[in-house]
């Protein structure tokens, strides 16, 4: 059975996209913070029907955690399959390029950059052990530096510059990641899940989680023809090839 492990699965977008893995066969990992979400996580799923699921303790922000985590599931498994790297965090409600402190920009890029960072080169020894391993990093369409520059537009958010920011970073790193893996047979891309009605967005957004989690998924479970090092927003560029990073 292929294996997957999700970050921030306890919940909204990662907890419908581990629904998902499973019903198609993967044994999922819901990385939690708290091991009360996860097991709370874990039992909701296996009333549902799916058995294939565990929960697994893992922080982002924390190194030993994520270190801990990796010993863990090395213990359990010899081989990763998919790595979503979902968990992520949006900072204040009102940011500010001018007056935004430090600290805050740090607190976001520690769980939206290198948390998925420390869990990719964590795990990265059990993917490389993968035949099709699949990475996919949440991003945003609010990271695109495309739709920001356009600084008059009316319809694009501009007060979010500490998460959007961490995204636009994220996104890079992704097309990085993909270069240096450019010879094997991991498939790395960056997606968007797009404006989605959970408890990140306080209920508000124009697409479910049930939507969301289907825009992950498909990356993670695409074959060896798929893309590779690219960017996806489907909600609002549903040709892929005109989604701008």
């Amino acid at each position: 059975m292929k294996t997957a492990l999700i970050t921030g699965a306890n919940k909204g977008i990662g907890f419908e996209t581990a629904k998902i893995l499973a019903q198609n066969g993967y044994f999922v990992y819901l990385g939690c913070r708290t091991l009360e979400n996860g097991r709370s996580a874990e039992q909701r799923l296996k009333s549902a029907g799916f058995q294939n699921i565990g929960a697994l303790l893992i922080d982002v922000t924390d190194e030993q955690s994520v270190q801990t985590a990796r010993e863990t599931l090395g213990q359990k498994i010899a081989t990763l399959d998919v790595l979503i790297n979902n968990a992520g965090i949006s900072g204040p409600f009102e940011q500010s390029a001018l007056s935004s402190e430090v600290s805050a920009y740090q607190t976001v890029f520690n769980t939206n950059v290198f948390g998925v960072v420390r869990v990719t080169e964590a795990f990265i020894d059990l993917m490389q052990k993968s035949p099709e391993p699949r990475i996919v990093n949440v991003s945003t369409a609010m990271a695109s530096l495309t739709m920001a520059a356009d600084i008059f537009g009316n319809n694009f958010p501009k007060r979010y510059v500490i998460y959007q920011s961490s995204k636009s970073a994220l996104n890079m790193y992704t097309i990085n990641l993909a270069f240096e893996l450019r010879d094997t047979r991991f498939k790395v891309n960056a997606v968007c899940p797009g404006y989605t009605q959970t408890d990140f967005t306080n209920q508000q957004g124009t697409s479910t989680p049930e939507q969301a989690g289907q825009r992950i998924a498909k990356y993670a479970l695409i074959g060896q023809d798929g893309p590779t090092g690219k960017y996806f927003s489907e909600e609002y560029f549903p040709e892929p090839a005109n989604c701008p990073w």
